[in-house]
């Protein structure tokens, strides 16, 4: 049977209830000051703004930046609510700068710029830094981005981000990570006919964009700009842009793809390897036979990679 009561139920009632016994001396001195109600509230970004009611917010926003209290993804996620509280640019931008982002990858810093593009030019230097000292991958490597209708719909059904915006985030890593990289971005003609046809010599444009382009293996938020503008967006004729990547040879091939495709694509050549990197949710895709499939996009891929060929060695 429930028992009603108005009474608030606390920790320490809790504490109280379950008989729980202390695993050492410190958590015992713990116990005591949060049962003798003397445990102090901890000063975190959560407490403070919680405690604020919504006042005084462009105050609390302050102190925390300048005494550093916001981690590098606190301060990722809530710059938009630090620009509509009226926080000083300057203020933000210096917090950004000491910050610490291991771990943080590229696209968690595009999400934030899609809200603070303001922030972009304190954001980048981070994000670069972010990236050193990560190990290189050796010899040539051609980096193909799917630049197709599909490639703008979200992550998920309750993500704002989209795929194209996560490809530009791993094409931002592994641009940082490569030795010698040619990057290249797709889609495919507006007439089906057309791309079939385009081994005969038919046009290679759409309008005033190509379907194909090699993109300028620029840093940071310049390499997402650049790939955004490089090709139309239509279908998605992933073979035929992996043929014109093979006149070139490479020793890898890495494509970033949702792997909704209009073509199968053939195997990388005999001394070539290859990936494809399905940003997507699809179970079923394209990148199979002698490719290596990788789903997801985080900074493991670089080092799933680097693993794979070190055991190829």
């Amino acid at each position: 049977m429930a028992v009603k009561s108005n009474k608030e139920i606390k920790l320490r009632d809790v504490l109280f209830l379950c008989h729980a016994k202390p695993k050492d001396a410190e958590q015992a001195a713990l116990w005591k000051r949060l049962v003798d109600g003397t445990l102090e509230t901890p000063d975190t970004w959560e407490v403070s703004l919680s405690a604020s009611n919504g006042e005084g917010k462009t105050e609390k926003w302050n102190r925390l930046l300048l005494e550093d209290k916001l981690g590098g993804m606190a301060l990722l996620r809530n710059l938009r609510n630090m620009l509509e509280a009226k926080v000083e640019k300057s203020v933000i931008a210096g917090a950004i700068h000491r910050a610490k982002f291991n771990r943080v990858l590229p696209f968690r810093f595009i999400a934030a710029a899609r809200y603070a593009p303001d922030m972009e030019p304190a954001l980048e230097p981070a994000m670069l830094k972010s990236l050193e000292g990560m190990d290189k991958l050796s010899g040539r490597t051609a980096l193909v981005v799917d630049h197709s209708g599909s490639m703008a719909a979200g992550l998920s059904v309750k993500s704002e981000m989209t795929r194209f915006e996560a490809a530009c985030g791993l094409a931002m890593l592994v641009r940082e990570v490569c030795e010698d990289v040619n990057i290249y971005a797709f889609s495919m003609e507006a007439d089906r006919g057309t791309a079939y046809n385009y081994w005969g010599g038919n046009k290679l444009h759409v309008g005033d964009r190509p379907w194909f382009a090699k993109v300028p293996p620029r840093h940071g938020f310049a390499l997402r700009d650049a790939l955004d503008v490089a090709t139309c967006w239509w279908g998605t004729a992933t073979e035929d842009a992996k043929r014109l990547v093979d006149k070139d040879g490479y020793d890898r091939i890495i494509i970033l793809t949702d792997e909704q495709s209009h073509q199968s694509i053939s195997d990388p050549l005999q001394r070539t390897l290859g990936y494809v990197v399905n940003v997507g949710t699809y179970k079923n895709g394209i990148g199979y036979g002698r490719w290596t499939h990788i789903d997801g996009w985080s900074e493991n891929v670089v080092r799933y990679i680097m693993e794979i060929e070190s055991l190829r060695q």
